[in-house]
């Protein structure tokens, strides 16, 4: 039965699907192993993601070989100033002859992964045309609405340097996105295995490991990983001393944070971390995996104070010290 907890021999089988996938793009991604794993778990969880690095560490290639693995069909937007809501969305055309009808013909959005490359790149108004499809994975065109693939996601990229010619994503957008990861350079070790084993720094080739009905096993499975009630607790306290008006705040929230995260916020802990349990092949969902993925979805949804710029303090240290301060357990 769909409601039946996942038992344990279950979540053994759905973790070794899940970690081959993490392993083929593992060869895709050198040694950028918590960035792939935090991928995989943003798939498993159904949620969109934000990829910030610089140019060149592989953002690209990871959405292309994520689509490969997963046999899904794959669009990229590559977003300008001049891209318009409805090059996305899709927009209403005259065809035929004789009698000519508007006839609607689908934008980009109308695939399983959409890669939106440099996404800040484009205009607000085209950024806003996003919105519903990310939440309500359906599209809205002159009053008809259309429902978009599933599944569906959104994996986007953005230069956190290059800020010339840019539109920052507002915060209702930024909430969309279940993750924001963070790609890091990489070392001379990396690039030494990068430049001895790829040619012209080609990928290398890939088939699916998963069809769309195994694809649908997996969010089963990850549905009916259990979220224990001390750990719930975990996820509405951390969220609850992320917002500085709250007395739980600790200092350094009240210090650097204006808006603490939604309850958007909760929900996107309380689905990392059943994908996670589900990764390492157990049904339950512990405080480590709210932990792990606590960072890659707190970090855009917390709205800092002038105080943080001033003494350089990012949302990311900021999450580290919230972790650092609220108890699994609460203190009597």
């Amino acid at each position: 039965m769909a409601g039946e907890l996942l038992s344990p021999a279950e979540a053994q089988g759905a973790a070794e699907v899940a970690n081959q996938l993490k392993a083929r793009l593992d060869t895709v991604m050198l040694d950028q192993q918590t960035v792939v794993e935090q991928v995989v778990m943003a798939v498993l969880a159904r949620g969109h993601v934000l990829l910030e690095g610089l140019p060149g560490l592989g953002k690209t290639e990871l959405c292309k070989s994520l689509a490969k693995l997963l046999a899904l069909p794959f669009r990229r937007i590559q977003f300008t100033p001049d891209l318009l809501p409805g090059d996305i969305t899709g927009t209403y055309v005259l065809e035929g002859e004789g009698r000519r009808d508007f006839v609607f013909r689908e934008g980009p959005l109308f695939a399983s992964l959409v890669l939106a490359d440099e996404i800040n790149r484009s205009s607000p108004k085209t950024q806003a045309a996003l919105l519903e499809a990310m939440q309500e994975r359906r599209v809205t065109v002159l009053g008809q609405t259309r429902a978009l693939p599933d599944p569906f996601f959104v994996l986007a990229t953005q230069n956190p340097i290059e800020l010339e010619g840019t539109y920052p994503l507002p915060e209702a957008q930024l909430d969309r996105f279940l993750f924001r990861i963070e790609v890091p350079p990489v070392g001379a070790k990396t690039l030494r295995a990068l430049l001895t084993t790829r040619v012209r720094g080609a990928p290398p080739e890939l088939s699916s490991v998963l069809d769309a009905e195994g694809l649908a096993r997996l969010f089963s499975a990850v549905d009916r990983v259990h979220l224990p009630g001390p750990v719930a607790d975990f996820i509405g306290r951390l969220v609850e001393a992320s917002d500085p008006r709250q007395g739980s705040a600790p200092e350094v929230v009240r210090r650097f944070v204006r808006f603490g995260a939604s309850p958007r916020a909760a929900l996107a802990l309380a689905a990392a971390g059943r994908a996670r349990a589900l990764m390492h092949g157990r049904p339950n969902v512990g405080f480590d995996d709210v932990v792990a993925a606590a960072p890659a979805a707190l970090n855009h949804r917390l709205v800092l104070a002038y105080e943080a710029s001033l003494e350089k303090v990012s949302a990311s240290e900021v999450v580290r010290a919230l972790l650092q301060a609220v108890p699994e357990v609460p203190r009597d």
